[in-house]
């Protein structure tokens, strides 16, 4: 059923026939509301046939009466009003409507008193002062009758309604918290991908500028490599050619350039110095290819396609080595992974945030281990820090959007609530195991051949 039909059907006085029960030893007042309302003299409206306008029931006795209003509520058709005859054969009609109302509160009741010795103070004394309470003193004429019951009546259908209505707002504005709530989640997601994207656009201008310069310089190594290679062997010609010179002084002369240039040292470490820059300018290149990759989704990160996952771990260390060389060592027990169809740029953003949250848990210097494998036809990773670790009632949040164990202003609470619908969208799994003063653990599990979805 829609909003608008609960709300239809909440904002319809109920057309139901009125339930009325009275209780007293004698059935004459029963008797006298059906003849009024339903046109026949008898002591209980299920005996007219048809519908009648009202349903009167009588109780002898306030056991039984009791357990009609119990009834009443447990079929989810309360009484809308009770007269209760006093006195009451070994009972208190005033006792009664109190534990009538103990039953059902909302319940309006009508005292017809005939004991000449119970006054108002005695009565206000038990029950007190309520709206919901008339007392007739008898004999009652029927026209007091009619109009006692249509103003009661109609007083607790009009309050049931005000109840409905105001318990359809509350279930209306928490529906709207939560959409708020939604809506707040989202945007705080569109702003971070923006953020994101931003970010994205701007190292990869970045990445393309430094991609030049190091084009031409790794360009120029290997060439001043080749001649310094070339001018080693010419070097190397020379010195066999050195006894074959009969000048001492020339002689001398070249003796004293090789000592004050260190020749032999030079000639050794001249290409170990030209590898290691190479090797260096090859490690920017490999970082600045990452980074141009991360920041491109929409080149690969927006495809499926089959992945090397050790391969992107590799990728998304390149681009945090920064934020870790100060923090950990890290350790890799890499296992033999099948390739993985995936969004491979997506679970790059994955590894980045895991790796980055890892470092900062650890204090000073500790230990990020990760460790992949595969089996069953599914692939798994665990990236494991040796830092301070989550309590139990944290980790069982961490997952939600805008938590965050981190101090105010260092973190969004976002990374893990990306990262886990990263993963959902590949169908995957992602869980959380720490242990406080230990470190934490958090193991990805994907399908090796995930359906792309949208």
């Amino acid at each position: 059923m829609s909003d608008d039909e609960n709300l239809s059907k909440i904002l319809v006085i109920d057309s139901d026939r009125p339930a009325i029960l009275v209780v007293g030893s004698d059935p004459e007042l029963a008797t006298r509301l059906n003849r009024l309302f339903n046109r026949t003299a008898v002591a209980d409206s299920s005996q007219i046939s048809g519908k009648p306008s009202y349903a009167v029931h009588w109780s002898g006795n306030a056991a039984h009466a009791a357990q009609a209003i119990a009834d009443g509520l447990a079929a989810n058709a309360p009484f809308n009003l009770v007269f209760v005859l006093h006195p009451l054969p070994q009972a208190s009609g005033v006792a009664l409507i109190k534990h009538l109302w103990e039953l059902d509160s909302g319940l309006n009741a009508v005292l017809c008193n005939a004991d000449p010795g119970l006054y108002w103070p005695q009565i206000a004394e038990t029950l007190g002062e309520s709206d919901q309470l008339l007392i007739l003193q008898q004999p009652v004429c029927d026209l007091v009758v009619r109009q006692v019951v249509h103003a009661m009546v109609r007083q607790w259908q009009l309050v049931k309604q005000t109840q409905d209505v105001m318990q359809f707002i509350v279930m209306q504005n928490q529906r709207l918290d939560a959409t708020n709530h939604k809506l707040q989640d989202m945007q705080a997601q569109l702003l971070q991908s923006e953020k994101m994207s931003s970010i994205g656009q701007l190292a990869a201008g970045v990445a393309h500028e430094i991609n030049n310069p190091i084009g031409f310089v790794k360009s120029n190594l290997n060439t001043l490599k080749g001649y310094t290679e070339d001018l080693l062997a010419l070097a190397e010609t020379y010195e066999q050619a050195e006894a074959a010179i009969a000048d001492p002084v020339l002689r001398a002369e070249i003796d004293s350039v090789k000592r004050r240039i260190d020749f032999d040292y030079l000639r050794d470490d001249a290409p170990d110095l030209l590898n290691d820059s190479l090797d260096g300018i090859n490690r920017v290149a490999k970082i600045v290819q990452d980074l141009k990759d991360f920041s491109h989704p929409q080149h690969d990160g927006d495809a499926w396609q089959w992945a090397d996952l050790n391969a992107n771990l590799d990728s998304a260390l390149n681009i945090v080595y920064n934020e870790l060389k100060y923090k950990a060592d890290i350790v890799k027990h890499y296992g033999e992974l099948p390739l993985v169809n995936c969004l491979a740029g997506q679970l790059n953003q994955v590894f980045v945030n895991l790796l980055v949250n890892a470092a900062y848990a650890i204090d000073k210097r500790g230990v990020i281990t990760i460790a992949t494998g595969s089996g069953e036809g599914r692939v798994w990773l665990e990236i494991s820090d040796t830092g301070c670790g989550i309590a139990d009632e944290q980790l069982n949040r961490i997952f939600d959007a805008f938590y965050t164990t981190k101090p105010v202003g260092k973190g969004t609470g976002l990374g893990l609530t990306i990262s886990y619908g990263i993963l959902k969208k590949h169908s995957g799994e992602i869980s959380a195991r720490s242990r406080v003063g230990e470190g934490t653990t958090l193991r990805i599990e994907l399908p090796v051949n995930a359906e792309p979805s949208q």
